[in-house]
């Protein structure tokens, strides 16, 4: 489970925000902060922490005042800014002291839940450790930067449509639905309706492996390799 703290001045917000984690498979709530005193206490109480979910108008400090505060006292917990703090001085400033994501209020649940899903895409990547050719570093680097597709019915998520995308354009030949799901870590019911999604609009193409008895298995092959 991804460990969350999620800091907010305002508690009402602060629950509904706890509620949409909680809402996201692999995720949970380990605390709620009010004020950026609470916030690296809470800190220091839950070490197992792995992501703090940051307002940046707190009653005591600014959200980044936090953040440089819990990079000087050697926390490296993972930040979403969660705030109605748009101007482009703070944006920056966030991002200089490596936030993550920055999410706008106000935002509905897919808007939490699709920065989340890209956060442990992120992390699942980089569990494997190892050294990385610079496909793989492009990856990484643009998996928190999937952008929202318009296009998509609702009820898909763009994070683990581009998850499907690339696990295809990147597989040497034709693959399941099963295969799919097991190189995404998705479950097979969900890899098949992005798949399905995907040949619906053109960028995958279906094909039928015929075995010895019953129906011939689906399998699905990026448009361009077909």
């Amino acid at each position: 489970m991804i460990e969350v703290l999620v800091v907010d001045d305002d508690t009402r917000v602060a629950q509904v925000n706890a509620a949409y984690v909680e809402k996201v498979p692999g995720f949970h709530v380990a605390g709620e902060a009010h004020n950026a005193a609470e916030a690296l206490r809470q800190l220091e109480a839950l070490p197992e922490l792995d992501l703090v979910l940051m307002d940046h108008y707190l009653p005591d400090e600014t959200g980044l005042a936090v953040v440089r505060e819990m990079r000087r006292r050697g926390h490296q917990t993972d930040v979403i800014m969660v705030t109605a703090a748009r101007d482009v001085a703070t944006v920056q400033a966030a991002m200089r002291h490596g936030a993550l994501q920055y999410l706008v209020k106000p935002f509905a649940f897919a808007g939490l839940r699709s920065k989340l899903e890209a956060y442990a895409e992120l992390r699942r990547r980089l569990d494997g450790g190892g050294e990385a050719e610079q496909a793989e570093v492009d990856r990484i680097f643009g998996v928190l930067s999937v952008p929202s597709d318009p296009g998509l019915p609702k009820g898909h998520s763009p994070t683990t449509a581009e998850l499907v995308r690339q696990a295809l354009m990147n597989a040497e030949g034709p693959l399941s639905a099963q295969e799919l799901a097991d190189r995404t870590g998705v479950s097979r019911q969900t890899a098949q309706r992005y798949l399905k999604l995907l040949e619906r609009t053109g960028r995958a193409r279906l094909t039928l492996k015929y075995g010895d008895a019953g129906r011939p298995e689906h399998r699905y092959v990026w448009a361009t390799r077909a």
